[in-house]
């Protein structure tokens, strides 16, 4: 097995070098100059023999691509250029295929100006490694929730995603509001008459609420002119989920914005297209043929580990009083399609680990009981809760062997354990949900539980009484989290750590059975 290399100093932090760069530049002479990287690289959906890589220039330009499995590019392959133009805001990604398992692979751009092909940028340089064969340890993090609550990039930076990087994780399940679209963000900060925080980095785009197409695509760039953020992105993978704040807070047919004078923009089926369109500009996300813009897919990891990353946003019903009795369009939050899916792809599922990677949870009461599937009620299933019902029953019937939930969105850190024992309904295997975030965001909670399915909390690390509400990264309170697995026990170890990198609390579960 090749021995992961520890990327040098030049691969870590070449996307901050070509980005300062940039912002040194004179306006007056960049016109002249090489083209630039202006956000780094990005890598992620990186399985077995493959993997997406994306960049983004200052200009029109041709961007040349090669992969090597060596440092030195020594090896190289020569990958069919792509043009970066203003219609996808100069961004570009690929797919690249036909890579060996379980191997470092490095990526290289560099870019051609369409104006003056003999202008040609510095190379960026990023990394990231294949999904094995053969069992071997793996180690990765979640979390969620980035530059949110008006809490963007002061002196410090997104410090959580330093932390995060130095565990040197395989990859990073980013699990939604992966940018705050509806969240203005001002120089300071007051609480009390005094300034407890400053945005030493503030864009235009980050001073309103999103509604141009631009102004989205603005939002993402303003995240990774944060040096932490861009040094994880050189060498962990992201795979990306999205919930609400990408569009505006808890978004669904039935959101109205005619009260909100922030919004001249008033449909949030507008908003949609164009926050959509900008969150697969911006990502490293593969494409689906058969439906483009679809966030729900599977990556296989070896064959330890299957995630299944939902999307709870896109196809579900009005949001409502979520009480109804009966399943119907408007109780649906994954749609119809995405649970055959889900169900599908379970079963047909050889790991031994089958990671349900959830951007809202399942047993906690969001919005009043309106947004995600909890009700609050504390009976028998309704609402959305009738969907999930379903799916937890047929996990149980089709007898599919540890499965773990992961996910974000409440803003604190929390360990829930399932059981019919404890639940209303009854008709499913127990199960474990781990809650994460915020990466660089307000700290809130915790939220109160329902117990239709019987949740049960081994941990939380919340805001207590008296520190209340919406409190900055500065205090601490930011968090994700890390899975290891064991490749001689197949044990899953989930660790929930704090922007500090304290464990806060850990356990180690072992498989129901082994899978081959």
């Amino acid at each position: 097995m090749t021995k992961l290399i520890r990327p040098t100093r030049r691969a870590v932090l070449a996307s901050g070098t070509a980005f300062a760069a940039m912002l040194a530049a004179p306006s007056i002479s960049r016109a002249n100059a090489r083209p630039v990287f202006t956000h780094g690289v990005q890598s992620g959906d990186v399985d077995a023999s493959s993997g997406m890589i994306w960049t983004r220039t200052d200009r029109p330009a041709r961007v040349m691509m090669e992969v090597s499995t060596t440092e030195s590019f020594a090896n190289a392959r020569r990958l069919t250029s792509l043009d970066a133009l203003p219609s996808s805001d100069l961004t570009i990604k690929r797919l690249v295929d036909g890579l060996p398992a379980d191997q470092d692979i490095f990526y290289r751009f560099t870019a051609h100006d369409l104006s003056d092909i003999n202008a040609v940028s510095e190379p960026l340089v990023g990394q990231f490694r294949t999904a094995p064969t053969a069992r071997r340890n793996i180690r990765f993090a979640w979390s969620g929730d980035t530059a949110g609550q008006g809490w963007g990039i002061d002196d410090q930076g997104m410090a959580t995603y330093a932390t995060m990087a130095s565990h040197r994780p395989d990859f990073f399940i980013h699990s939604g509001d992966t940018i705050y679209a509806d969240g203005p963000m001002q120089d300071e900060v007051e609480k009390d008459g005094q300034v407890i925080w400053k945005n030493a980095v503030l864009t235009d785009d980050k001073r309103k609420v999103a509604e141009s197409l631009d102004e989205f695509r603005g939002q993402w760039k303003y995240n990774m002119m944060d040096e932490h953020v861009r040094a994880m992105n050189a060498v962990v993978p992201t795979y990306y989920q999205w919930d609400d704040h990408e569009v505006v807070n808890n978004w669904s047919s039935s959101r109205s914005l005619m009260e909100d004078d922030r919004y001249s923009e008033k449909s949030v089926f507008n908003l949609q297209a164009r926050a959509t369109r900008a969150f697969h500009e911006m990502t490293p996300l593969r494409i689906t043929p058969e439906e483009p813009n679809r966030v729900y897919r599977k990556v296989s990891y070896g064959p330890m580990l299957d995630i299944f990353f939902l999307d709870m946003r896109s196809y579900r019903g009005p949001n409502s009083d979520n009480l109804q009795t009966e399943m119907s369009d408007e109780t649906r939050i994954l749609g119809v399609d995405q649970v055959a899916w889900l169900k599908r792809e379970l079963t047909r599922s050889n790991a031994t680990w089958k990671v349900i990677a959830s951007d809202m949870p399942i047993g906690l009461v969001v919005g009043g009981g309106q947004e995600a599937v909890g009700n609050g009620d504390d009976g028998a299933a309704k609402g959305r809760e009738l969907e999930i019902a379903d799916l937890l029953r047929f996990i149980k019937n089709a007898d599919v062997k540890n499965t773990v939930w992961l996910t974000a969105d409440v803003h604190y850190t929390a360990a829930h354990h399932y059981s019919p024992d404890r639940a209303q309904f009854q008709e499913f295997a127990p199960f474990w949900e781990f809650v994460s975030g915020p990466l660089h965001a307000g700290t809130f909670g915790p939220n109160p539980l329902d117990m239709t399915f019987g949740p049960e909390v081994k941990f939380i690390s919340a805001p207590s009484e008296e520190q209340g509400q919406n409190l900055p990264p500065s205090a601490g309170l930011q968090f994700f989290g890390l899975v290891d697995l064991d490749a001689q026990t197949q044990q899953m170890t989930v660790r929930l750590m704090d922007r500090a990198d304290k464990e806060l609390w850990k356990i180690t579960l072992d498989p129901e059975v082994a899978a081959f």
